[in-house]
């Protein structure tokens, strides 16, 4: 588990001023990850590191030879189309080059003329998905939200007996998985009312969003080879947001008896920008359970997960219709809750993912699972705020929701704060519902 180090220090200045503007997700405490290029250009994609409103590209940094030892072989990795490399070499060499940037990029730091060299404006950047996908796992983590959809349909035994003894989750599909900003189209499948005698093919009138967080799995484990507890943070990278959209109406029809299909496949949206374990050290908080409910099996617990293992991360989604965006008005915001509220750690999910052998790789995605809160206000999918679609959401500008319409844009934010720390973030994950296809 990364323990707090000089990269945290809420009182290191960076030379550029945009790391000290108000409300930044990207002071010098935070330095996430992501794959870009300048924009309407041919560029090669590459890594880079955000440090206000800037990228320090890190296909430069190697090139300008000023980094040394590991940090060096680090930003090597880094230059690469993909993350992938850099995930593979584990957290020495993440932590090694996190220090060099950090130290770099302080005030009177004797490279600042070699590091400003590197910058790149973000307003100038488009982003690709940060690594090559292999595998990806959605999981089920909030026991709010899994509580909230059950009594939707069994009001008298709305959580399953696994449930509080299990890290729920199944194998998903990377191909779909799409960088923020990406647009999508209504999805379309079999649709069955109720009433009728048998299904249509037809476009999702129930469509509806996940607020989760993603997890990147760096080093991986050989096949056969479990990971403990103890070492599971170990094999992650970072943590990105998560927006993993729900035909809910086709999910309905298809779901039973293998779940989620066509429902789930046609799209997942992820923020650009991966934040490391390390930059989040200093919000890390108890993992607790309440006392009358089944404690994890030993394999899923430890000293350190119990007294440090969950995050507290600051989760909100905002809503922007077609009509708001004419009349150029920022999206609202429809929920807002916090990772801490989730049943199961990000080393429980990994640990359980592998005690049968599963071997993670470099690159692969974990979804968290849709992480609502304790009340309405915190729930973060449409189906739970608007109770199944019967209660819907009244926006600002007049108009209301139960399920998106064509033209809505969904934007996810997530961030950190507290006192005696830096406050980091982790940029917007936004997506805009097309008409479907014809």
């Amino acid at each position: 588990m990364t323990r707090l180090n000089e990269t945290h220090d809420a009182a290191l200045q960076c030379w550029l001023a945009s790391a000290h503007a108000e409300g930044t997700d990207f002071p010098i405490q935070n330095l996430p990850f992501a794959v870009f290029r300048r924009r309407g250009t041919t560029e090669p994609w590459r890594g880079g590191v955000a440090i206000g409103d800037q990228i320090i590209d890190l296909a430069a940094c190697h090139q300008a030879g000023f980094l040394q030892g590991l940090a060096a072989q680090a930003a090597e990795a880094a230059a690469q189309p993909k993350l992938n490399g850099l995930m593979a070499m584990g957290p020495s060499a993440w932590s090694a080059l996190r220090l060099a940037l950090s130290r770099g990029l302080r005030q009177g730091s004797a490279h600042q003329s070699d590091l400003g060299a590197c910058l790149v404006p973000q307003a100038e950047a488009e982003y690709g998905v940060p690594a090559q996908i292999g595998d990806y796992t959605d999981f089920y983590t909030s026991v709010h939200h899994a509580t909230n959809i059950g009594k939707q349909f069994r009001p008298d035994n709305p959580l399953l007996p696994n449930y509080k003894w299990i890290p729920i989750g199944y194998h998903g599909r990377s191909s779909s998985i799409v960088v923020s900003g990406t647009d999508f189209h209504r999805p379309k499948g079999q649709l069955k009312k109720p009433d009728a005698d048998a299904p249509v093919l037809g476009a999702s009138q129930r469509m509806d969003i996940e607020l989760e967080l993603g997890v990147f799995i760096g080093a991986g484990n050989a096949l056969g080879d479990s990971v403990p507890i103890e070492q599971a943070e170990q094999h992650v990278f970072g943590l990105c947001l998560l927006n993993d959209w729900s035909a809910r109406d086709i999910q309905g029809w298809e779901y039973q008896p293998l779940g989620p299909f066509l429902a789930k496949n046609f799209a997942t949206h992820i923020s650009p920008w991966v934040v490391t374990l390390e930059a989040l050290a200093p919000y890390r908080t108890a993992f607790e359970r309440p006392s009358d409910d089944p404690q994890p099996l030993p394999y899923l617990d430890s000293t350190e997960n119990r007294l440090a293992g969950a995050f507290d991360i600051q989760l909100e989604v905002g809503l922007q219709t077609q009509t708001m965006r004419h009349e150029g008005q920022p999206a609202a915001r429809i929920s807002a809750t916090s990772y801490r509220h989730a049943y199961w750690t990000v080393a429980q999910m990994v640990t359980h993912h592998t005690v049968n052998g599963y071997n993670l790789q470099p690159g692969d995605l974990l979804g968290t699972g849709t992480l609502s809160g304790p009340t309405l206000d915190q729930a973060a999918a449409l189906i739970e705020l608007t109770l199944g679609g019967k209660q819907p959401i009244q926006l600002p500008n007049g108009e209301a929701r139960t399920f998106l319409l064509d033209g809505d844009a969904i934007v996810l934010k997530g961030w950190c704060v507290k006192p005696g720390a830096a406050r980091i973030g982790f940029g917007e994950c936004w997506g805009t519902v097309l008409p479907a296809r014809p």
